[in-house]
C-alpha cells in the first residue's frame, strides 16, 4: 500500500505496479521483456544504421523513418529497462526524480512520434498526389525543419505536462497503478480539484492529437483518390505499397492508444490496464521495424 501523504514534497519515491508476485514469474517477466527489448534495439538499430550508411536511402521518406526509429528506441528504453530491473531485484520502487523523468521522456517521445507520423502522411500525400513538386515541397531543409518541429512539439508538450503534473499536491499515497509513471496514474494520487489544470492541458493535447489524426485521414482520402486515377495496376500497387507500412503503424498506434485512454470505466481493471499499457508502450516500438 502507498503511504498516506499530506503533500507532494513528502513523496521521495513511488511504488510501481508489479506484473506478478512470485519470484519465478518475475524471472519469467524479466526474460520475456529482455527478449522484447533486445528485438526492439536490434530492429530499430538496423534501420538507423542502414539508412545512415546507404546514400540511396537519403530521401525524405527514409529520413523520417530514421527519426521514427530513434524515437521508438527512446520510447521503449524509457519504460522497459526499469520494469525489468524491478522484477530482477524484487522491488517496485522508483525515485521521485526518476518518476518525473520517466513521465517527461515518455510524454515527449509519444507526442513527437505522432507528430512525425503526421508529417510522414504529408510526405506520402506529396509523393503520390503532387509528384512533380516533391523535390520542392520536401527538400532537405524542409525535411529537417519538419522533423525539428515534431521533436520540439513533443519537448514543449512534455515540459508543460511534467511541470504541471508534479506541481500538484499528492494526498492519495504513492502507489502508481501502472508499471511506469504516466500522467493519468499520477493524477489519481492528487488532492481533489487540484488536478483540473492538468486535465485541461490533457484535453487540449487530445484536441491536437485529434487534429493530427484528421489530417492523416484527409491525406489518405486524397491519396486513395489519386491512386484510383493511376492507369496501370502495377502503378497502383507500387503507390499503395509505399503507404501500407505507414498506414499499419498509424493504425496500431491509434488503436492501442485510443483503447487505453478512452475505454469505458466499467471494463477497467488493474490487470487489463497493465496489458493495454504494454500494447501501446512496448508493442509499437518493437513491431514498427518489422512493419517497415
Amino acid at each position: 500500500q502507498g503511504q498516506q501523504l499530506s503533500n507532494s514534497s513528502s513523496v521521495i519515491q513511488f511504488l510501481l505496479l508489479a506484473f506478478v508476485d512470485t519470484w519465478e514469474l518475475q524471472l519469467l517477466h524479466f526474460w520475456l521483456f529482455l527478449c522484447i527489448y533486445l528485438s526492439a534495439l536490434l530492429g530499430n538499430g538496423l534501420i538507423i544504421i542502414t539508412i545512415a550508411c546507404d546514400h540511396r536511402l537519403h530521401t525524405p521518406l527514409y529520413f523520417f523513418l530514421l527519426n521514427l526509429s530513434i524515437i521508438d528506441l527512446g520510447s521503449i528504453s524509457t519504460t522497459v529497462p526499469k520494469t525489468m530491473a524491478n522484477s530482477l531485484w524484487h522491488t517496485r520502487e522508483i525515485s521521485y526524480r526518476g518518476c518525473a523523468l520517466q513521465l517527461f521522456l515518455f510524454t515527449f517521445l509519444v507526442v513527437a512520434e505522432f507528430s512525425l507520423l503526421t508529417i510522414m502522411a504529408y510526405d506520402r500525400y506529396v509523393a503520390i498526389c503532387q509528384p512533380f513538386h516533391y523535390g520542392t515541397l520536401l527538400g532537405s531543409r524542409a525535411c529537417v525543419h519538419m522533423a525539428a518541429a515534431a521533436w520540439g512539439c513533443g519537448f514543449l508538450n512534455a515540459l508543460l505536462h511534467t511541470v504541471t503534473t508534479f506541481s500538484i499536491p499528492l494526498c492519495q499515497g504513492n502507489a502508481v497503478d501502472q508499471f511506469f509513471c504516466e500522467i493519468p496514474q499520477i493524477l489519481k494520487l492528487s488532492c481533489s480539484h487540484s488536478y483540473l489544470r492538468e486535465v485541461g492541458l490533457l484535453v487540449f493535447g487530445v484536441c491536437i492529437v485529434f487534429g493530427c489524426f484528421v489530417f492523416i485521414v484527409v491525406s489518405y482520402v486524397q491519396i486513395f483518390r489519386a491512386m484510383l486515377r493511376i492507369p496501370s495496376q502495377q502503378g497502383r500497387h507500387k503507390a499503395f505499397s509505399t503507404c501500407l507500412p505507414h498506414l499499419t503503424v498509424v493504425s496500431l498506434y491509434v488503436s492501442t492508444g485510443t483503447f487505453a485512454y478512452l475505454k469505458p470505466p466499467s471494463i477497467s481493471s488493474p490487470s487489463l490496464d497493465l496489458v493495454v499499457a504494454v500494447l501501446y508502450s512496448v508493442v509499437p516500438p518493437t513491431v514498427n521495424p518489422l512493419i517497415y
